[in-house]
């Protein structure tokens, strides 16, 4: 990362329209509470808009710039702050800017969806990403020659992106104790009522154990195969031998634990699946029906409107653009 004082880092936070606000207060205030409990003046914040006009967060607040785009230079760390419908809110004069920025040696970032921001702009590129793990699925359709993974946070070089949440915490944080040292990042944690500093590599999603009343081990294996093994499905007998069972045991045990059959659990983890890219993607219907394990857009469909009580374009064309 470039640093444009040696005292004083100034951090950008790029809103896009209807950005999380969960994900940009847990990047941002860990800035100020170190300014805080350090006693020293570390870290400024700027906020910065797609063409200086106010933009309002997912809950409803409106946000002004208080830095112009044109103003970039005085950076340091440059974030894109995102959220639902971040697939439309690019163009290419955004994205030539963001480029730019980089190519100053402004050190560039994304939390949550702003990781697709980046991509559309080329800054991924030859760095390894993550991203919030409901669009994980569509950016790496999106871009597969990107390496993303399933981190909390990746920091590569001059590149640092988030999966949102609360992950954007722990990435300041790791931020905060390699430039001031790990008992600073330590305090401000403990004023986050934030006991133990995430490591990147713990999982993003809820341990299966907390959704679902079981701790059979054989039964957790087999909605884990589930869960990974969305586009290349699996047959209820593969998933019984994979994990020890006999159909008929595989089938009782999802009944008495999960309250569904072995195949109609399988096929609404697909059926999410394809909602989540469909509402925030623009992969095309057939690219979402092969991702998510279906022979054919015909199937997909009747599948889906059974599911939901509407087709897959009506999904599509009711999502915000």
């Amino acid at each position: 990362m470039s640093s444009a004082s040696s005292d004083v880092q100034h951090v950008g936070f790029f809103l896009i329209q209807d950005f999380s606000m969960l994900s940009f207060s847990a990047a941002l205030e860990p800035l100020r509470m170190a300014n805080r409990m350090s006693g020293k003046h570390l870290y400024e914040w700027h906020f910065l808009t797609p063409d200086d006009k106010t933009v309002t967060a997912s809950n409803g607040l409106p946000f002004s710039p208080t830095l112009k785009q044109s103003e970039s230079d005085q950076l340091d760390i440059l974030l894109v702050v995102a959220g639902i419908g971040a697939q439309h809110a690019g163009n290419p004069e955004l994205y030539h800017w963001l480029k730019h920025n980089s190519r100053k040696g402004i050190g560039m970032g994304g939390t949550s969806t702003g990781s697709l921001i980046l991509a559309k702009a080329g800054l991924l590129k030859d760095h390894t990403c993550t991203i919030h793990w409901e669009n994980q699925a569509s950016l790496a359709e999106q871009f597969p020659m990107l390496n993303v993974t399933g981190e909390l946070y990746e920091i590569d070089r001059n590149i640092m992106t988030c999966s949102g949440g609360l992950a954007g915490l722990d990435m300041m944080l790791q931020m905060i104790s390699w430039k001031h040292g790990e008992e600073l990042a330590k305090d401000v944690a403990e004023q986050c009522i934030h006991p133990a500093i995430r490591p990147a590599h713990e999982k993003q999603r809820m341990e299966l154990q907390m959704r679902h009343p079981t701790n059979h081990p054989r039964l957790l294996k087999a909605l884990e195969l589930m869960r990974a093994n969305i586009e290349e499905v699996l047959t209820c007998q593969e998933i019984g031998d994979l994990v020890g069972l006999s159909t008929r045991q595989l089938e009782r045990l999802f009944r008495n634990t999960v309250g569904a059959s072995p195949a109609t659990h399988y096929m609404n983890l697909r059926l999410e699946r394809a909602q989540h890219l469909l509402r925030q993607s623009t992969l095309s219907i057939l690219q979402i029906s092969t991702a998510c394990g279906f022979s054919s857009t015909s199937y997909f469909a009747r599948c889906y409107r059974n599911h939901y009580g509407h087709s897959p374009r009506d999904e599509r064309n009711a999502s915000p653009s």
